[in-house]
């Protein structure tokens, strides 16, 4: 799969409105064939950073980057960053969620 974690800093002017912002985006690429999954946090250290984790399947992400969805928000999202986000995309051999081996609930 491909396992993507992108941060973004927004202006301080833009944090409370981030998630409306990006619902569609969201919406639309949670519903793309091979997305596996697209969760958005917010940093607990910095109310203006916001940490997108996103997985696709191998062949997925081309058609995703390549979507009308993705075009229309990485035009719009500069006007709301202070800086260009900071991103690790890697393939890894994983095939989704594991459970943490340090904690058990049973």
């Amino acid at each position: 799969m491909i396992f993507i974690v992108v941060k973004f800093k927004v202006k301080p002017e833009w944090s409370e409105r981030w998630i409306d912002f990006s619902r569609d985006f969201t919406e639309a690429t949670r519903q793309e064939p091979g997305n596996l999954w697209f969760d958005w946090s917010r940093s607990v250290d910095d109310p203006n950073e916001f940490v997108l984790v996103e997985a696709f399947q191998d062949d997925a992400a081309g058609p995703h980057v390549n979507s009308e969805h993705f075009r229309k928000f990485t035009a719009e999202a500069p006007q709301a960053l202070v800086e260009t986000p900071q991103i690790i995309s890697e393939t890894i051999s994983a095939q989704g969620w594991n459970r943490m081996g340090e904690i058990t609930v049973e």
